[in-house]
């Protein structure tokens, strides 16, 4: 009977999951700080898994578990392609995506020591949160750990309440691209107090306040049109500023990690009760549609035709799946203008539709009189 009562336990401890906690902020809000300063906080006798996303930074200052550095060499690709710095960090992101399956593989494994995984993203915001592969790291976080986005805001910075707004307009953007719990951590406390920002997400008349004592200053009719515009949108966001988690922390000092990783925990919580569960919907609404055009795939086939239907039903489903998959760089295109076949895709790229289908299947299929063929 005690053997049996403490088999349970390990099999607990093998299916728990890290909680994934992507960090995104602005150029020199300081995310690579916080990473370390995170890194250095032992939960449940570990230090969390660390993973670096940002392949042009020249030294990481905290032990990463998995660098992008190690498999995509950023300089080299920027050399190959002819690229500046922002394309070669989005070509090296893509290149790194198409094998982020295996990365989750390993942030799986890591869930038996380790109960948080932070990815530290690029400086440049918008190379991770608008690409193609910041999209296919984010869902693929999502679809299968405990997912949180963290976004790291500078208090120094968004002092000013026009420069506040961008700040939240950036972050509601971002909660409604992922459409994950959310996190806003208001960095450096240690030099400037976070409690302005916090009264101007509570109280609307202090901001107000805030913004015509800004403007006092300016020209008449100078200050007109940002600052209506500012007002408009601290009342649209007013519902945002609800719900929203925010703490203020210390990269420097380590100050707030504690309230920190407590909105993590209750972040998670969100996860496993509303996301996961619309995540579960919408794949099966996915999978029922997959399985519609299999169908309707599998009408469209002639009868009189001797191959295996259900065979070529599936390569051609696998093609198409691999060619949605496929990251093309821009490079290609190019180098097909150069030969003069300008906006011409290769025939390997060009959707797979019905009569190059019915071609394909009058090519292969055996004849009915095999007398004179050949």
């Amino acid at each position: 009977m005690s053997e049996s009562e403490s088999k349970p336990e390990p099999m607990e401890q093998d299916s728990r999951k890290p909680i994934c906690l992507i960090i995104l902020g602005m150029a020199g809000a300081g995310k690579t700080s916080f990473t370390r300063r995170l890194s250095s906080k032992v939960v449940e006798g570990s230090r969390p898994y660390l993973i670096n996303l940002d392949p042009a930074c020249r030294e990481v200052p905290y032990p990463a578990n998995i660098d992008i550095r190690d498999t995509v060499n950023y300089k080299e690709v920027m050399k190959q392609y002819g690229l500046g710095p922002n394309g070669g960090i989005v070509t090296a992101l893509n290149l790194f995506s198409t094998k982020f399956g295996q990365v989750v593989d390993l942030i799986e494994k890591a869930g038996k020591k380790h109960k948080y995984c932070i990815i530290d993203t690029p400086g440049q915001i918008e190379v991770f949160t608008w690409s193609a592969s910041g999209t296919i790291v984010t869902e693929a976080l999502a679809s299968t750990c405990p997912t949180v986005v963290v976004y790291v805001m500078d208090t120094v910075r968004s002092v000013s309440p026009v420069t506040f707004m961008s700040n939240m307009l950036y972050a509601c953007s971002i909660l409604y691209k992922t459409r994950l719990p959310f996190i806003v951590v208001m960095n450096k406390t240690d030099v400037v107090d976070n409690a302005y920002a916090v009264e101007w997400m509570r109280d609307f008349e202090a901001f107000q306040e805030a913004l015509d004592a800004e403007g006092e200053g300016e020209t008449e009719g100078g200050n007109t049109y940002i600052g209506n515009l500012t007002r408009s949108m601290a009342l649209a966001l007013d519902t945002f500023y609800t719900d929203l988690r925010c703490c203020g922390v210390s990269a420097h000092t380590g100050e707030g990690l504690d309230e920190f990783f407590k909105l993590v925990d209750d972040a998670a919580e969100e996860y496993e009760k509303e996301y996961k569960a619309d995540w579960l919907k919408m794949r099966a609404e996915k999978l029922e549609e997959e399985k519609r055009k299999a169908e309707e795939l599998k009408n469209k086939v002639p009868d009189d035709t001797v191959i295996d239907k259900k065979k070529l039903i599936e390569e051609v489903s696998r093609g198409r799946e691999i060619s949605d998959m496929y990251l093309k760089h821009p490079a290609n295109e190019s180098s097909s203008d150069e030969e003069g076949t300008e906006n011409q895709p290769e025939e390997d790229d060009k959707p797979v539709d019905v009569a190059m289908f019915q071609d394909f299947i009058r090519k292969h299929a055996k004849p009915n009189n095999s007398g004179n063929n050949t």
